[in-house]
């Protein structure tokens, strides 16, 4: 592969493009308006421009996306995560422009983007499934009947869902139909698919995902297992690994029951199966997410393998250059993700200008990022800002480092949810490992209390937001404006880890 069209932003896409220097590969990108002056555009050895701001005008644009390959001579396409990742009719299009998919084949995409077709597929390979209904054509009766018979609590799911959304959990059987009319709108909102079935909810259930790697040539390996329990309306917030309190046994059977689930649709590239884990240690498939997730970092710390180099290896057609016997788990990563939001106001975005962000360089940490001081966070796209991710040889030891590396970050010029991670990851019982997915639901009041402290940096904030605003030799001074495509090889790099 000589050149390939990153297609997506922000932290994701300078990830991948840093990958591509490893490789020797020339990294493409593609910009919104809103992000002519972004890193992943600073970073690329060429960069072309979508026009547009909202995602359905640019980076969801696939006859754009497709003319931006051919324009700047890309041969292979990497989606990262999000937008089109996970859109088989996307991926099809790029191999029938002669590119190669940077990612699982489109059937297979297809085979997991329908939960209930996935749990369907899951059944006959023996995969665990928790107690469920998802027949195609329910009745509101037939619904009534089986959420009896599964037992309350169950939660109603959106079949074509992620992201948490279309997904209402039902502890009475008065309110099942109205919650199923609402995930049905929902749903049918967010994925044109307005399908939904029921799921035993557990409560006090952990989020445990195994990550999976395969080759065209038959191999399939586990890359060990991220316990993403730390989620605020089903949205992960922190991941590490390896899970806490996990016994041997169990995270060998939940790695061979995700290599049996990527089996059980021919997968090739990474992908990650993803398992709800009961109190009384048992393990039920939840879905599968066929792209490179976000907290693939976690899982690249402990085994010390590069997940996407190792995609373009794949798809380029190499074999994997270890087998399940080779692979071994050593210390232990966690990843936060920092905000632009409000944890006060319900986790609202906080779009706005970051007058100042540094994360000083530090041992056995590791942030990735796509802004830097003086960047917007566009209100038009996740208001990731960046993950801070840190290793050590114990999760006790890790913990400390990761709280040595929040309390360095200066994040100012728009409201962040730094002090909420600080204050989740010091809280005694995610000290003690082990929570469970309803964890910062109950206990959001201490977690988000604004503190003197907050003030204090609020007012720092509006300080220098009157004398900072614009540096010279900041990002924000190399260009006044980019034209509609250029390239540019020798230009300035912005360094950083990756």
């Amino acid at each position: 592969m000589r050149a390939c069209l990153i297609a997506n932003r922000g932290e994701i896409a300078v990830r991948i493009i840093r990958a591509c220097r490893e490789l020797d590969v020339r990294a493409c990108v593609v910009y919104s308006e809103a992000d002519a002056r972004a890193q992943h555009v600073l970073e690329a050895d060429a960069a072309f421009a979508l026009g547009g701001n909202t995602p359905a005008e640019s980076y969801l644009d696939i006859p754009k996306l497709l003319d931006a390959a051919k324009q700047m001579g890309c041969d292979c396409l990497h989606p990262g995560y999000g937008f089109l990742s996970e859109n088989a009719d996307f991926a099809e299009a790029v191999m029938d422009a002669g590119l190669i998919w940077i990612g699982p084949p489109p059937s297979a995409i297809r085979a997991m983007g329908i939960k209930t077709e996935a749990r369907a597929l899951m059944r006959a390979a023996g995969v665990p499934l928790a107690p469920g209904f998802d027949d195609k054509d329910a009745s509101d009766d037939a619904l009534l009947n089986a959420a009896q018979s599964i037992g309350y609590p169950v939660m109603v799911k959106a079949a074509g869902g992620g992201g948490g959304k279309g997904i209402r959990i039902v502890q009475q059987a008065e309110i099942l139909l109205e919650a199923v009319a609402a995930a049905r709108r929902e749903a049918g909102h967010a994925f044109n698919n307005s399908r939904v079935y029921l799921e035993k909810y557990v409560e006090r259930a952990r989020h445990v995902e195994v990550q999976v790697l395969a080759d065209a040539h038959g191999q399939t390996v586990h890359l060990f297992e991220r316990d993403c329990s730390a989620q605020r309306r089903h949205q992960k917030v922190i991941e590490e690994s390896p899970a806490p309190h996990l016994g041997d046994g169990l995270r060998e059977a939940m790695g061979e029951a995700a290599v049996a689930a990527a089996r059980a649709v021919n997968y090739q590239s990474t992908g990650t199966v993803e398992f709800l884990l009961t109190p009384d240690q048992q393990f039920y498939f939840l879905e599968m997410n066929t792209r490179l997730q976000v907290e693939h970092p976690v899982t690249e710390l402990i085994t010390g393998h590069d997940l996407v180099k190792l995609q373009f290896a794949v798809a380029a057609g190499g074999k994997l250059p270890f087998t399940q016997l080779d692979l071994t788990q050593c210390g232990h990563a966690i990843e936060c993700r920092l905000y632009a939001e409000d944890p006060s106001s319900g986790f609202l975005p906080a779009a706005g200008t970051l007058s100042h962000f540094e994360i000083p360089q530090m041992p056995g940490v590791r942030v990735d990022s796509g802004v830097q001081s003086g960047d917007a966070i566009s209100p038009y796209y996740d208001p990731l800002i960046a993950k801070i991710i840190v290793y050590d040889s114990t999760r006790k030891l890790a913990l400390q480092r990761m709280n040595a590396a929040l309390n360095a970050v200066i994040a100012l010029g728009t409201t962040t949810n730094l002090n909420f991670l600080h204050a989740l990851i010091n809280h005694p019982e995610f000290q003690q490992g082990g929570i469970d997915t309803g964890f910062i639901e109950r206990h959001a009041a201490e977690l988000t209390v604004t503190s003197e402290h907050d003030l204090q940096l609020a007012l720092l904030a509006a300080a220098l937001s009157e004398t900072t605003a614009v540096k010279p030799g900041h990002a924000m001074s190399f260009a006044t404006s980019v034209p509609d495509s250029w390239d540019n090889a020798d230009r300035f790099r912005v360094g950083g880890n990756a």
